[in-house]
């Protein structure tokens, strides 16, 4: 499937990624407050960790290659050293992955990464939702009969402070999707 992706990533408008249960392919590419929302996240984070950590908003992805798992998470906590050599990052070497709900297929967000996130042995999932002006983090993957879930997950609203793994950053002015039809 790798493969697969691979070939289809140059030639296909989206993005690509591959999961438990298939590959998903996001048809739209991130539009402005999708990628605002991702710029302010990375700043803020990287003001708040020690300088040996880098919230990393480009490729490569992280795999868990025996899971048969590829994702591109929107921001990647993880330190610099990790991020030596080739390939994708190892998914035990991210400190925490950062989402920002897509307005076209947000249930990648809530529903499948919220599942392959702790399969991946990721410890901390950080949602923002700029449709609804919310955030969760997501903590403590424990056992459960369908595989690793987060155990503890913690609901914020826009403007309040977020903890993500060690370091609490503001929320305030994220950005917003328009309602339909909204100017």
């Amino acid at each position: 499937m790798r493969d697969l992706v691979q070939s289809l990533d140059d030639t296909v408008p989206g993005k690509f990624e591959i999961t438990k249960a298939g590959i998903v392919h996001d048809l739209l590419s991130p539009n402005a407050p999708h990628e605002l929302t991702r710029a302010h996240l990375r700043r803020r984070l990287e003001r708040a960790m020690p300088q040996e950590n880098v919230a990393h908003t480009g490729e490569p992805d992280v795999e868990d290659e025996p899971k048969g798992i590829l994702r591109r998470p929107d921001v990647m906590v993880i330190a610099e050293a990790d991020m030596e050599g080739d390939g994708s990052f190892d998914p035990s070497t991210l400190i925490a992955a950062i989402e920002i709900i897509s307005r076209s297929n947000p249930d990648n967000d809530w529903v499948t990464k919220m599942r392959d996130y702790p399969l991946m042995g990721i410890p901390v999932y950080a949602v923002f939702d700029p449709r609804t002006a919310t955030s969760a983090v997501l903590t403590d993957i424990h056992s459960t009969p369908d595989g690793p879930r987060y155990a503890t997950r913690k609901d914020f609203v826009y403007g309040e402070d977020v903890t993500i793994a060690d370091w609490t950053i503001s929320t305030e002015n994220l950005p917003r999707y328009k309602a339909e039809g909204e100017a």
